[in-house]
């Protein structure tokens, strides 16, 4: 199967000159569409650099990503945007939520850039609601929801682009055991419709869902193996 991610000789630093700290240590992998990865390690081992580069966010210093295809290291600004709304979504620990805007409301925000008119974003953004099992709470505001609620809200909303990679950062971290058990299985049921997971974690049993474990330890990426 085709590479969705290649990463080569990846190396970035933090600060200037002398005081550079470098964060990623020559990292090379590369993720075949529809694979399950987990990318884990300690705090401060430059996983979530790592995650903000794989997610468009932020750029290397120097090596070679190639997105689809698609080397991103020399694409501006707004194709970036484009990419980061059509191709990646997003999960992270805190959810992310608006506070002044509905469930609803929240999980259409990206339909809004892409310039979808309202009616058909709303049909689309409560199809994405249903899916995750909270039709009835598309009404509700964030501090009106649990905290496992919040992230299938999240979830609904990473999704309603239908993008080729889900990128989630420390996805239970906020979440008591049953509320993350139930997000790991939609992680999971997504892969199984083809969607490619990179999942950021510290935590081995998370990373056990997954089909693919690299570890990250002071910026150097390892293969960790498969999971059976």
């Amino acid at each position: 199967m085709a590479n969705i991610l290649e990463l080569s000789g990846i190396f970035k630093s933090y600060g200037m000159g002398d005081l550079a700290l470098p964060v990623l240590k020559d990292v090379s992998f590369t993720a075949e569409k529809g694979e399950y990865i987990a990318i884990m390690g300690p705090s401060g081992s430059g996983k979530s650099t790592l995650m903000n580069i794989i997610g468009c966010l932020d750029r290397a210093d120097s090596g070679t990503y190639l997105l689809d295809g698609e080397d991103v290291s020399k694409l501006d600004e707004n194709r970036l945007a484009e990419i980061r709304l059509k191709k990646i979504g997003f999960v992270f620990q805190t959810f992310q939520l608006l506070s002044g805007e509905t469930a609803l409301e929240n999980v259409a925000l990206p339909l809004v850039y892409a310039g979808v008119p309202r009616a058909e974003r709303e049909k689309i953004a409560m199809q994405a609601l249903e899916d995750m099992g909270l039709g009835d709470r598309a009404g509700h505001l964030p501090n009106q929801l649990s905290g496992g609620q919040k992230q299938r809200v999240a979830i609904a909303r990473a999704m309603v682009n239908h993008p080729e990679v889900l990128l989630a950062d420390e996805p239970t971290g906020a979440l008591d055991q049953a509320s993350g058990e139930q997000v790991m299985k939609l992680f999971g049921e997504l892969n199984d419709r083809g969607v490619t997971v990179v999942m950021i974690t510290h935590d081995r049993k998370v990373a056990g869902h997954a089909k693919r474990i690299l570890d990250i330890t002071d910026g150097i990426v390892t293969e960790g193996g498969e999971i059976q």
